[in-house]
């Protein structure tokens, strides 16, 4: 028997019948979520963004410090991707037939939210991206973007059914009911709770729902 046919069969073997080595174990998806609720938990201690580290996610997660960095390559994108994972159930848009029900509806839950433990996390997030561009770009990517997708979405069904005008400005829209909650949970120059988002819904909804109808 041909000892180099011997040789060759066994790493064939080991490698695969094609002769490439089999893929690695694949990333477990029960890390990924040990990893990010240890990111949201860390995140709400003294400290903030600024002193948080890779190195004490992944000692909480108890994984390797490399498999946090298969994932997220910044601890940025890691943040902004913990809290939107957190949040996004909670936040998505309903479909009730009326654009001023389902706008008010998901700014209640973003309300929750923001009263919530996780309002420290916002609020990192927020502070720390004042001074470093790579958050704040993070949070925009991997949570405020998404959501604004979503509300465009919402804003043109109203526009469809008539209850907005064909002309409307969605950005101006959007930033003039989620601006007021912002402000509240930043300044707290007043209490944020959960029937502001009735009033600003009122007022800026209602207002354009009477001008598409003129």
């Amino acid at each position: 028997m041909d000892p180099n046919h011997t040789l060759r069969a066994a790493r064939d073997q080991g490698n695969g019948a094609n002769g490439k080595r089999p893929p690695g174990r694949p990333r477990s998806e029960e890390s990924r979520q040990s990893i990010l609720r240890s990111t949201l938990k860390l995140l709400k201690q003294d400290g903030g963004f600024p002193e948080l580290s890779i190195e004490a996610i992944a000692a909480d997660a108890s994984v390797g410090k490399t498999t946090v960095y298969r994932w997220w390559p910044t601890k940025a994108t890691l943040v902004a991707d913990a809290f939107s994972a957190s949040a996004d159930e909670e936040l998505r848009f309903p479909n009730t037939g009326s654009v001023q029900n389902d706008m008010r509806l998901q700014m209640r839950r973003l309300i929750r939210i923001l009263r919530s433990k996780r309002g420290k996390v916002v609020a990192a997030l927020i502070a720390g991206g004042q001074s470093d561009p790579e958050l704040i770009e993070a949070f925009r990517d991997r949570f405020l973007w998404p959501r604004r997708r979503q509300a465009y979405q919402t804003l043109q069904r109203g526009i469809d059914r008539g209850e907005l005008p064909a002309a409307s400005n969605l950005d101006l829209i959007l930033d003039s009911l989620y601006g007021p909650i912002y402000l509240r949970f930043l300044i707290r120059h007043d209490k944020l709770h959960e029937g502001f988002a009735d009033e600003i819904c009122g007022l800026v909804l209602r207002g354009l729902k009477y001008k598409a109808q003129c």
